[in-house]
């Protein structure tokens, strides 16, 4: 029987995920339909249980559920727990198990995609939301010197170093500052503002980047955004999140089938599409 798989979410219709994992199910033969379901804003509880109700083996989450999600989990990963958001549902055993995939994806996508090795380096993380705390425990995992989180308001940057501090293979190796402490050149820089979707540049000076440095941001389109644009200015390798995006749906994909699929084919497609 073919198992049924959806992306929750509200809008929805941008959602790229039913064009990932079709193209997964095909190269790794696995049965699966996977369709967009648009859930009211205030009915997601209801939706997830129907879901479950129809026979659904799981569901991607994204805006504006994610922190719902987490919340409906019975059982969360350690990674979904760390990052109070979910993007992934499993419904098994009775069970709705929440894990959040976007971390594990941006980390395929530098060290496999990019080439670029984490072990060691100094990372720069912009902002100290969502999406920031979705990729530190998977960027503590690859055995980094240091992740520095930085934001507008330090005292949240504090906040989220502090709640990972007992991850940290050593004293100091997440700390917090305020945009206008940043100095010194990073291996690592990434874009976890919402600077971006408004067209603007988040306060990240120009000695933060150096030929040797990787600047990722978290957005991605037809064009750079002026993150990438200034980083490529100042001698940085850049790159998008359309590569974090692949990479978590096949996280995700994974979780639910047991087998991993390839991702070039798909990244390479959603490209020329943009």
């Amino acid at each position: 029987m073919t198992d049924k798989y959806c992306v929750i979410g509200n809008p929805i219709a941008h959602s790229k995920s039913p064009e990932i994992h079709p193209v997964f199910a095909a190269e790794t033969g696995q049965d699966i339909v996977y369709e967009r379901c648009l859930a009211p804003v205030d009915g997601f509880v209801d939706t997830v249980r129907r879901l479950v109700a129809e026979g659904y083996r799981g569901a991607n989450v994204t805006v504006p559920f994610k922190l719902e999600a987490a919340a409906i989990a019975t059982r969360l990963s350690e990674r979904g727990r760390l990052a109070g958001a979910v993007n992934t549902l499993s419904f098994e055993n009775g069970e709705i198990v929440g894990d959040n995939t976007d971390g594990a994806g941006l980390v395929t996508d530098i060290v496999r995609n990019a080439g670029v090795s984490l072990a060691g380096k100094r990372i720069l993380l912009l902002g100290a939301g969502g999406a920031a705390r979705g990729v530190i425990l998977p960027f503590l995992e690859q055995g980094p010197a240091a992740i520095v989180i930085a934001n507008r308001t330090r005292a949240t940057a504090e906040a989220l170093g502090a709640e990972f501090a007992a991850h940290a293979a050593q004293a100091g190796q997440v700390s917090a500052i305020g945009f206008d402490e940043i100095a010194g050149r990073f291996d690592v820089v990434v874009n976890a503002t919402s600077a971006s979707l408004a067209g603007d540049l988040p306060p990240v000076p120009a000695s933060s980047f150096g030929p040797d440095t990787l600047a990722v941001d978290l957005m991605y389109g037809k064009e750079p955004t002026p993150f990438m644009e200034f980083a490529a200015l100042h001698g940085a390798q850049v790159r998008d999140g359309l590569g974090m995006l692949v990479e978590q749906a096949a996280e995700a994909f994974t979780i639910w089938r047991g087998v991993r699929p390839g991702t070039t084919s798909v990244l390479v497609a959603l490209r020329d599409k943009l």
